[in-house]
């Protein structure tokens, strides 16, 4: 029945005394007091002033309901427990007045209708439970009562005294609205150049450049609203980010994050999407902010002092920097308007890097109230290096299965290539071990989709092997086979395009530099050319210079005086092939402790004859002279280079593995990060859990003299576990599985919540259905790994832990099976569906709501314990029976 029908037929002469029982007798006079006195003073349920008990309150409720229900004839379609469930519901609606931030006025001005849907929304819990008549017979006494309630707001003797006041209140109050607007809005004189700012904004950023795409009659660029692959950021153990969040996201839950993620990531592809989304109506959390997009290899260049606020835009060559206003820079940051993208920590010398964040603290003392974005690659900066600025620190995740399938999909839909070679392609990644280990970002997977589409679907699977091809690709197939050449044109071999180019790529990487100035590239072709007689005679340094970098498809110009790579992947390569060529062994030992040099170093050791890898190694790990976080270091990449040497003295090999031995398994967070960094080659260094593991899980029990979660062995298993699940790829699976059949609960908890990391059939089978269930919960964040928990038996304890119907989680589960529910996501209008739980004997809430209603769990005979938060307030409890007893608690993660 309608709400407006329960209040016609409900007399003022019943409802008003009740209504009334529920406030506080109020005096005389305007209330002239510094701040409005809120509805939860006047309320009689709470307070010193006290007068109403909760059972009276409930009593209350009760005569409401059944009042309504003999005004309205429903007494045949609700039975007396469903009535007092709803007296239940509606006490708890009618309580949260007691937590109510308005006042009086306030509420009047809501209206009855806003009000009720207020006292709804601050107790969505109360309705859980209830069929589709009582939820609305609920609905209606609580819109009669807020009737009722704002009537007696009118009647009150201070009312009308107080409204006088509050008018002239209010008109104070919407001037200070209109002064914060004015503030935070930009000035007439502002705005139109901020119009003009934001196409420049779009039109710099909207764009991404997809490797291989120019291969195929598709475009060379991509628009971002089309090309962007939203990938996952991985927060850190401090909870300032959510364990696990769309990139995208990471502004919307901190004002301040230092991204950290590997090569080839996507780290300034976010930057482009974060930048851009500042000028679309339908991104809400950053349209209107202005952005700066600050690349440090750009700002530093030529040896470049960072720049001042006032001097962002021409640092960045924005063709507009000369055109905005005076002071325009001060006004947007001291307005907290500002969205601060700094790309690229890693891209500047490591000596400079304390300079940069010295540069950065002073940016935030000054206009401390905007948004900060900081990038880099993970070993470039130490771990919490801005959280004494209050930073929060995250890690892009690789690339998911699916993440990998959706941009297979779209880069042969965008080259106009049929379905079926992606369909090859992702079949082929699946299989071979090799190539799915490259396929983990968007770099490598753009590079493998354009060599298997060159390639007609034959695919290198070494990483040196998936480069070269990419340089043959890029640098001579590619224009032969579209005809390119003209008679007249330039034309270099394969040979000569690539010593040249590697020895801009060596100048850059020796000079700690990610773009030079494009007069000393110049310079340093008009050097090399007289080597080059067959090229030298084609033209001069600067027409090769603009033959390189239009045909190359390596070399970009960010700006009329500077060129750089299309990525810091080929520079390296590049990089390395150059510094073997040259034998410069003993530099490229004396630089591998710098983070810059570590790609480098591992690309070397591909390109090196064996007795140059031999050498390079040794230097690696018998280098003497550095501090012991330095020696743990080198010792890491060395066992890292292993992936890379094809052919190696064995000696050398098992030197090599017995130095990275020392630091692995690894024994804390930060020697479990490091490995992570090192990539997927630990992988096959990482031992299984020691033997004769115990199955008792008792945390008292002493081994040795020690608890057992305190011993070393069980903090080495926990530590390798994680290090596994976090570099996530297929052979990984192999590691985890070794562990399945592990005693100590973090090891298994651990296991259990990287199953979404993986393929869902795959870790199921090899880890999941192993795993010992005592006291473990079993994490669903899906229908599929819901299905393949039944399929293995089903399992004691699960933690919903994604979007479910009540219909799939019901029809997936083995009901009969299930004791222990762990609720950390909505599911269904009401908590009725847990009476299909014939097993239920404890129930574990996680709610981000302030207020919960447990009334409506009373019919489920079956339960003994609810876990709840410490900090939600609870109300119901008196209708529970005494079989149930409510904990709370902190709740961990499982």
């Amino acid at each position: 029945m309608e709400p407006s029908v329960i209040g016609a037929r409900l007399a003022s002469s019943v409802v008003s005394p009740l209504i009334k029982k529920l406030f506080l007798n109020g005096g005389p006079g305007a209330g002239l007091v510094d701040k409005p006195v809120r509805v939860s003073q006047l309320v009689s349920f709470r307070g010193e002033q006290r007068t109403l008990s909760d059972k009276a309150l409930h009593r209350i409720a009760e005569e409401l309901v059944q009042r309504a229900v003999q005004a309205t004839g429903t007494e045949e379609q609700l039975s007396s427990f469903e009535v007092r469930a709803v007296a239940n519901s509606v006490a708890a609606s009618l309580r949260v007045m007691g937590t109510l931030d308005m006042d009086d006025v306030q509420a009047v001005n809501l209206g009855h209708m806003g009000l009720a849907r207020k006292l709804r929304s601050m107790s969505r819990t109360a309705t859980l439970g209830l069929s589709a008549d009582a939820v609305e017979l609920h609905a209606g006494v609580l819109s009669t009562a807020c009737l009722h309630i704002l009537n007696f707001f009118t009647q009150r003797s201070t009312f009308v005294p107080r409204t006088l006041v509050e008018q002239s209140r209010s008109i104070e109050a919407l001037t200070l609205k209109i002064d914060s607007l004015i503030t935070r809005a930009p000035s007439p004189a502002d705005g139109p150049f901020e119009e003009r700012y934001a196409r420049y904004i779009t039109d710099k950023h909207g764009k991404l450049s997809i490797f291989g795409l120019d291969l195929s009659q598709g475009p060379e660029n991509w628009r971002l609203d089309v090309a962007y692959l939203s990938l996952d950021a991985v927060g850190d153990a401090t909870g300032a980010i959510p364990t696990r969040l769309s990139a995208d996201q990471v502004l919307a839950a901190q004002d301040r994050v230092l991204l950290r993620g590997v090569a080839g990531s996507g780290k300034t592809t976010l930057v482009q999407w974060l930048a851009v989304s500042t000028t679309q109506k339908d991104q809400l959390d950053l349209y209107g902010l202005v952005p700066f997009v600050l690349p440090l290899r750009t700002l530093t260049r030529g040896g470049a002092t960072l720049p001042a606020p006032n001097e962002f835009l021409s640092a960045v060559d924005c063709p507009i920097a000369a055109l905005q206003p005076a002071g325009w820079f001060d006004r947007v940051l001291r307005a907290g308007r500002g969205l601060i993208l700094i790309d690229g920590i890693d891209e500047i010398p490591e000596d400079d890097r304390n300079d940069a964040r010295r540069w950065l603290q002073e940016l935030i003392s000054t206009y401390p109230k905007n948004r900060w974005l900081v990038t880099s690659r993970p070993s470039a900066v130490r771990e919490h290096w801005l959280s004494g600025d209050d930073f929060a620190e995250a890690d892009l995740a690789p690339m998911s299965r699916d993440n990998i399938a959706d941009f297979v999909s779209r880069w042969h839909k965008a080259a106009g290539i049929s379905d079926q070679y992606a369909q090859e392609l992702l079949r082929a990644v699946r299989v071979k071990q090799d190539l799915g280990r490259l396929a983990t970002n968007p770099l490598m997977c753009g590079l493998i989709c354009a060599l298997h589409q060159d390639r007609r679907g034959y695919l290198p699977e070494g990483r040196k092997e998936i480069y070269d091809a990419a340089l043959s690709m890029l640098l001579f197939r590619r224009d032969r086979e579209r005809g390119v050449y003209k008679p007249g044109a330039i034309r270099i071999s394969e040979a000569h395009h690539i010593q040249l180019i590697q020895k801009l790529a060596y100048w850059m990487i020796r000079n700690g530099r990610s773009e030079m100035d494009r007069a000393d590239a110049v310079d340093l072709l008009a050097q090399a050319l007289p080597t080059m007689p067959k090229v030298a005679e084609q033209g001069t340094a600067e027409e090769i210079y603009r033959h390189l970098l239009i045909r190359s498809g390596l070399l970009r110009e960010p700006s009329v005086h500077s060129m750089d790579f299309i990525h810091r992947t080929f520079q390296d390569y590049l990089g390395a092939k150059a510094a073997v060529e040259g034998l410069d062994f003993d530099f490229l030992i004396a630089n591998a402790h710098l983070d810059q040099w570590e790609d480098v170093i591992r690309m070397a050791v591909a390109h090196c004859r064996p007795t140059e890898r031999t050498r390079i190694l040794t230097g690696l790990i018998r280098r003497e002279n550095v501090s012991a976080h330095g020696m743990n270091r080198l010792h890491l990449l060395a066992a890292a280079c292993l992936e890379h040497a094809t052919e190696l003295d064995p000696e050398v090999r098992a030197e090599v593995q017995q130095r990275a031995s020392t630091l692995i398994p690894p024994r804390s967070a930060e020697q479990a990060r490091a490995l992570v960094e090192v990539g997927p080659v630990v992988l096959d260094l990482l031992p299984g859990p020691p033997e004769a593991l115990p199955t008792d899980n008792s945390d008292e029990e002493q081994h040795d003299g020690q608890p057992k979660k305190e011993r070393p062995a069980d903090d080495e298993s926990y530590f390798t576990v994680l290090a596994a699940t976090r570099i996530a790829t297929d052979a990984a699976i192999d590691v985890l599985a070794r562990y399945r059949g592990h005693h100590e609960l973090r090891v298994r908890g651990e296991l259990v919540r990287a199953w979404s990391r993986f393929d869902t059939d795959t870790f199921g089978q090899e880890v999941i259905a192993h795993l010992d269930e005592d006291n473990l919960y079993f994490p669903v964040s899906n229908v599929a790994e819901l299905q393949a928990i039944s399929s293995y038996g089903g399992r004691a304890r699960i933690k919903i832990a994604g979007d479910f119907t009540v219909a799939d989680f019901i029809n997936g589960c083995r009901e009969e099976r299930l004791t222990h529910l762990w609720l950390s996501a909505d599911i269904g209008d009401s908590w009725k569906w847990l009476e299909q739980l014939p097993q239920l004997r404890c129930l574990t809430i996680e709610t981000p709501l302030p207020h919960l209603d447990l009334a409506p769990l009373a019919p489920l005979v079956s339960l003994r314990t609810i876990h709840l938060p410490t900090e939600v307030v609870i109300a119901g409890i008196d209708a529970l029976p005494s079989s149930m007893n409510v904990v709370r608690t902190q709740l961990k993660a499982v």
